[in-house]
């Protein structure tokens, strides 16, 4: 099954003559000085991006930690109460 997927995925990607094309558009429509700012401009984007995600993950991270504090101590309480009962029933 994976040997009829990957013929598929390579006669989609671009080859050599695509890309210059490709370049070739993007010099024409842009011009040669304005491909910098246009490069720092996905830069920014792609930084922002991973900075997003990073928030998030760490976010998701201290929830899941808050969880698990927040189990320890009912667990924790639960055993005080059996041994608070266990000690007044003596």
């Amino acid at each position: 099954m994976i040997s009829a997927i990957i013929p598929g995925i390579l006669l989609a990607m671009p080859g050599t003559t695509e890309w210059i094309l490709i370049i070739l558009a993007i010099v024409l429509l842009f011009g040669g000085r304005k491909i910098p700012e246009l490069m720092k401009g996905i830069g920014r984007g792609i930084r922002e991006f991973n900075d997003a995600k990073n928030n998030v993950k760490t976010e998701i991270e201290e929830g899941m930690k808050e969880k698990d504090k927040d189990e320890e101590i009912r667990r924790l309480r639960d055993q005080l109460a059996q041994k608070q009962t266990q000690e007044l029933s003596k």
